[in-house]
């Protein structure tokens, strides 16, 4: 039963947060699905939310679903702007999609504080800095 199911293992694909600067203006911080397969993938769900605790008390936001008809292969395609009030929750984005005919599933957490300008790489996909899910 349980046992017989395969599930797919999730290779090269990946959640970047990026930071665009814009000079005399604040910073915009904007939420990347990275698929660096050297084929599309199909069909992708998202949904993202946050949780965590601060000054002692429980918080969590609104879950938001997001629908990625195709990322290109060795492309990438905008999920959200996110905001940095929540950089101090846990990041959740749970990635859904398809290729061919089989359904891959991966969850992907920023624990909090990992989303800052200390953590900022250059991520040549997007031509922009940005903090990687590793």
């Amino acid at each position: 039963m349980k046992k017989d199911l395969e599930i797919p293992t999730v290779v090269n694909v990946t959640i970047a947060v990026a930071c665009k600067k814009t000079i005399g203006e604040s910073d915009e911080w904007l939420v990347y699905l990275l698929n660096n397969n050297e084929f599309p993938i199909e069909n992708t769900l998202v949904a993202s939310n946050g949780y965590g605790e601060k000054d002692g008390e429980q918080q969590k936001t609104s879950i938001l679903r997001h629908y990625l008809q195709t990322v290109p292969a060795k492309g990438s395609a905008l999920i959200e702007p996110i905001d940095k009030g929540v950089f101090h929750l846990n990041n959740e984005y749970w990635v859904s999609y398809y290729i061919g005919s089989k359904i891959y599933d991966k969850r992907f957490v920023f624990v909090p504080e990992s989303i800052s300008e200390g953590n900022l790489t250059f991520v040549k996909e997007l031509g922009m800095e940005a903090v990687l899910h590793s």
